[in-house]
């Protein structure tokens, strides 16, 4: 296990700069997500900290060794680091055992063993190794992958998007598997992400970058309980984002006169109400009455939009029930928030 350490990172291509002066620590035998929008810079700095592209200033060391900076340059074959590109990228003339063998020296090549280890580490049935690629379906590639990645026992796996290209249920499956795999094995990991629920559940913190930059770095209930910004709350979820006056631990807002949680002060903020807090009541038996919109129904749950009283034009708020409490248009309902609310010191806009 090693801890990965990037220092007042900058880098990019040519003459743009797609890193600025960042900082991330991730811990030895930890799991950190970098989540961010496409073009944020994500997948960059996995390529520097593999060792694919020179940074323009700052270091990264692995284990405590700087393998980047202005002076030092070590090969990408020599970091001790794992590498999960999105696709896969499998040979595909080799069979599933040829390929997760395919980085070991010689001799050990002609072992079964580690493969058939691996093979179940990642959880395929080691009778997969005379397979193809394919044969095989998108997530059982990518634990492929992930197999090839451990052969050589890196202290380090990065993953790059891995699960993106796989349907849902697959995505899921293949993420768990992966998350056991490589808790098992006592690795560092870093993987770089568009997909909130993703990092939420993946990892042990989540990086929110944007433009280039941490936002905020964090536990996964912290930075969505307690975003740093108005934007790490809306990029993490649904979010209502509401204009207050916050005072000796309350906020005055749309919702009524609520509690806010930890220190909040006094004056102009922003509030957060997730829409799980909101309680979907009997008219007259919340905090405000409110006109159902429209709902969103998923099965599990369902999304509705309300519009309270009092509200500007383009203000609605929503909240999450179970599926089947999903309310029509039209329908007058109470609203109640069941628990404390997190403000922002400043009225910002997203």
């Amino acid at each position: 296990m090693s801890t990965v350490e990037v220092r007042r990172l900058s880098t990019g291509y040519g003459s743009t700069v797609v890193l600025h002066d960042i900082d991330l620590v991730v811990r030895s035998g930890a799991i950190t997500a970098v989540l961010g929008d496409s073009g944020s810079g994500k997948s960059t700095l996995l390529k520097v900290i593999a060792g694919f592209l020179r940074p323009l200033a700052g270091s990264v060391l692995v284990d405590g060794t700087v393998v980047a900076d202005q002076r030092t340059f070590v090969a990408p074959e020599r970091r001790g680091v794992g590498y999960v590109r999105q696709d896969g990228g499998l040979f595909p003339h080799l069979s599933v055992f040829g390929n997760i063998a395919f980085g070991l020296p010689f001799p050990r090549r002609r072992h079964r063993d580690k493969v058939m280890n691996l093979l179940e580490l990642v959880g395929l049935p080691t009778d997969y190794a005379d397979r193809r690629p394919d044969q095989l379906s998108g997530g059982q590639q990518q634990r492929v992958a992930l197999a090839r990645a451990l052969a050589l026992e890196p202290s380090v796996v990065l993953l790059d998007e891995p699960f993106s290209a796989l349907d849902t249920a697959l995505r899921a499956s293949t993420r768990e598997a992966t998350a056991r795999a490589l808790r098992q094995t006592g690795a560092t990991a870093l993987l770089v992400t568009h997909d909130q629920s993703e990092a939420l559940s993946f990892a042990d913190e989540v990086a929110v970058l944007r433009g280039g930059r941490f936002r905020q770095v964090a536990a996964p209930r912290t930075v969505y309980a307690q975003p740093v910004d108005a934007h790490v709350a809306g990029f993490l979820g649904d979010a209502n984002l509401l204009p207050g006056i916050a005072h000796h631990g309350q906020v005055d807002c749309l919702l009524g006169t609520l509690t806010t949680v930890g220190f909040s002060p006094n004056g102009r903020c922003r509030v957060l109400v997730r829409p799980e807090q909101l309680q979907v009541t009997a008219p007259g038996a919340g905090d405000v009455d409110a006109v159902v919109q429209g709902y969103e129904y998923y099965g599990h749950d369902a999304v509705i939009s309300l519009r309270v009283a009092g509200a500007e034009d383009d203000q609605v708020i929503k909240a999450r029930v179970v599926g089947q409490d999903a309310a029509h248009p039209g329908r007058v309902v109470g609203l109640a928030v069941n628990s404390p609310v997190w403000v922002f010191d400043a009225y910002e806009a997203l």
